[in-house]
């Protein structure tokens, strides 16, 4: 309550004084210091527009008491921001980190018997240039005493954002998925990115840049390769609490993703929509369809792989 209070007493002393309350009625003046109180942008002009239609004669001590309430609100703002960016800048290396854990499962029994279950986690780490995101995923399915799926994801992915829009990414992951011939296929990738959007409810950025990749294959044979990133993350609250996410984030799982990989002899894209459903503050459902394609898979594997999930999420 103090470090409001300061800001507030502090911008009183450098404008012109407020005139008395008795200049102005009783009810307006109880009106303007509620809403005042709840500390509401959006509440305190628009009780200052009624006051100002209603008291014409009181333009002046009106036009004093915005200008003091909006001087308040900048020095709280900077005050607020200088803050954060001290907190960030003593803060350990497993400080402030934030996140969320996905997980969901099925069982059946009768004529098939059959067990899946799907985990992600997602972590985050937000500096005042750099951030830092952890992604790693596993799907696995048996069926009947046989593995139906066996998929398992983890990247590391730095950025530095240089301008407000422009930023620079890293990227190293690791991906396992026997059931598409695949031992392990490691990638690292850097490049450039852009934020489309960057506003409340509504988000969209992308990425792109060279990527190099080394395929291990379940027949002993293995490939490297120089390839070419794209990825492209999109978030959209279309109602209150209900989230419709098309995110890019190397191959891992946002909620909804979508990655290009191409080189000259094949080309990998993983497609990931979902819908997010706002339960809590910090749980959350999602229903989500995943897509993952190969245009040259090993002898014996389909290129095209889909999944539907449906998973509850706990944010941290």
């Amino acid at each position: 309550m103090m470090r409001f209070r300061l800001p507030l007493m502090l911008a009183a002393m450098c404008l012109p004084a407020v005139p008395a309350a008795a200049e102005l009625p009783e009810g307006v003046q109880a009106m303007i210091d509620a809403a005042i109180a709840t500390g509401d942008a959006g509440k305190v002009e628009t009780v200052l527009e009624l006051a100002r239609l209603t008291n014409p004669d009181e333009a002046d001590a009106l036009d004093t008491i915005a200008a003091q309430w909006k001087a308040a609100q900048t020095a709280k703002a900077a005050e607020t921001k200088a803050a954060k960016e001290e907190e960030i800048r003593t803060a350990g290396i497993l400080e402030l980190w934030s996140g969320e854990g996905e997980i969901g499962a099925f069982q059946s029994t009768g004529n098939t018997d059959s067990l899946g279950i799907a985990a992600s986690v997602k972590a985050k780490r937000e500096g005042l240039k750099w951030s830092h995101h952890l992604r790693a995923r596993v799907d696995l399915q048996r069926q009947d005493g046989e593995t139906k799926r066996e998929q398992l994801l983890a990247a590391y992915e730095p950025r530095w954002q240089f301008s407000n829009d422009m930023f620079v990414y890293g990227l190293a992951q690791i991906e396992r998925d026997r059931l598409q011939g695949l031992t392990r296929r490691y990638a690292v990738s850097g490049g450039l990115g852009y934020k489309v959007f960057d506003r409340e409810g509504l988000k969209l950025a992308i990425k792109a840049g060279p990527a190099y990749r080394v395929t291990d294959y379940t027949d002993g044979t293995s490939a490297s390769r120089i390839a070419g990133l794209f990825g492209a993350d999109f978030d959209w609250e279309i109602v209150k609490g209900l989230t419709f996410t098309q995110d890019a984030n190397a191959l891992a799982e946002g909620g909804g993703e979508v990655q290009v990989l191409v080189d000259g002899s094949n080309t990998s894209i993983n497609l990931v929509s979902g819908l997010d459903f706002r339960i809590s503050e910090k749980l959350r459902s999602r229903l989500s369809y995943a897509v993952d394609y190969d245009s040259n898979p090993p002898e014996g594997a389909v290129g095209t792989d889909t999944l539907t999930r449906f998973t509850v999420i706990y944010g941290f």
